[in-house]
């Protein structure tokens, strides 16, 4: 209950003032117990959607475009933009008045990347959606040899799904158009997939069935290893590999806006190398203009290996710098052709204990 305690007139010294102070306070009576303090109602908050949970699926289709019943893998991706859109476009009538009429669909377009790493087993199956199908040699370990130049290459349905939401994407028609990555002295090794889909279909399920398991050999940067002509290239601070098939999208007229393929135009390998400038050799290539044999690998010590060679590289003469008192680096945008011995422009070998892609 609420109560008066005391009313009275005081001043510093104990005089008197002309205004009434008046001290209120709560009292609560002896026998009442205390109450408990209010509750305040805080709302529930949406539940945190956690990337963690995601997942990556990947089957290769044996009609284009069309996701096969079983034959998924479950494999190790650090991100995904994977997805379609489909844009509006509006509308460009007159006689309406000055707000516009409803806009209109137009064609879906469904490409994206996705990051992976560079491993002994997952990582053949993106060579063989960017090569196609390997010449497999051997018994436990296998040899799979991936050659550029190839007329017809596989495509893929991918799944990608956050289980929590519920929301499961499948992503079908999907055609490797580069693959990408970095060499470096540290840090974590992964390759970049640019991928371009048909279309995309949602669900709250998943329809990959079973899927298959891998076992994670991951490659690190400090595994790796660039050649010239069989000899170790040293001096090299960094370096740059990407593959592409430079797909042609088919984009014919379809009631349901998409496309009817995407078919590979002529392939490229291009890359940059950065080096200390500590020798003439690299230089003295760019000039004369002979190409040379180059080749970046990957081994673990356990056996298994990814080689990537590229038969016929030709470098550009670059501009030599003196920047300040570091170091003097160099950098060469190299790019590879077809070599006239071999026919062909590369060769990826892949050595693990996986019978066949």
């Amino acid at each position: 209950m609420v109560g008066v305690a005391g009313v009275g007139q005081f001043g510093p010294n104990g005089g008197s003032i002309g205004v009434d102070a008046t001290i209120v306070s709560v009292v609560r009576p002896p026998s009442s117990p205390r109450s408990a303090p209010a509750t305040r109602r805080v709302p529930a908050a949406h539940p945190v959607r956690d990337p963690i949970a995601s997942t990556a699926s990947p089957a290769f289709e044996t009609t284009y475009g069309t996701p096969p019943a079983s034959g998924f893998v479950r494999i190790p991706f650090a991100s995904a933009t994977l997805g379609a859109e489909q844009p509006l476009l509006n509308s460009e009538l007159l006689g309406y008045g000055r707000d516009p009429l409803s806009p209109i669909k137009d064609a879906v377009t469904a490409d994206g990347n996705v990051v992976v790493p560079i491993d002994a087993q997952a990582f053949g199956f993106w060579l063989k959606a960017a090569f196609g199908t390997p010449i497999t040699t051997g018994t436990d370990p296998y040899t799979h040899e991936f050659r550029s130049g190839g007329w017809v290459l596989p495509s893929l349905s991918i799944e990608t799904g956050m289980p929590e939401v519920p929301r499961f994407a499948m992503y079908s028609g999907c055609v490797l158009d580069t693959l990408s990555w970095q060499m470096q002295r540290s840090g974590l090794l992964t390759a970049t997939a640019s991928l371009v889909a048909q279309g995309e279909t949602t669900a709250t399920s998943s329809a990959t069935g079973t899927l298959s398991e891998l076992t994670l050999q991951r490659f690190g940067h400090f595994n790796g290893a660039i050649t010239r002509n069989g000899i170790a290239l040293g001096n090299i601070v960094s370096a740059e590999i990407t593959y592409a098939n430079n797909l042609d999208r088919v984009e014919t007229i379809r009631s349901d806006g998409r496309i009817d393929g995407a078919d590979p135009s002529i392939a490229a390998l291009t890359g940059r190398i950065e080096v200390r400038f500590a020798d003439q050799l690299l230089v003295t290539q760019a000039i004369n203009g002979d190409p040379c044999e180059m080749t970046f690998a990957y081994t673990l010590p356990s056996g298994e290996s990814l080689t990537l060679t590229a038969h016929a590289v030709y470098l550009p003469r670059p501009r030599i710098e003196i920047a300040g008192p570091q170091g003097v680096q160099a950098t060469f945008d190299w790019q590879a052709a077809r070599d006239v011995t071999l026919g062909r422009m590369c060769t990826v070998t892949l050595i693990n204990a996986i019978e066949e892609y």
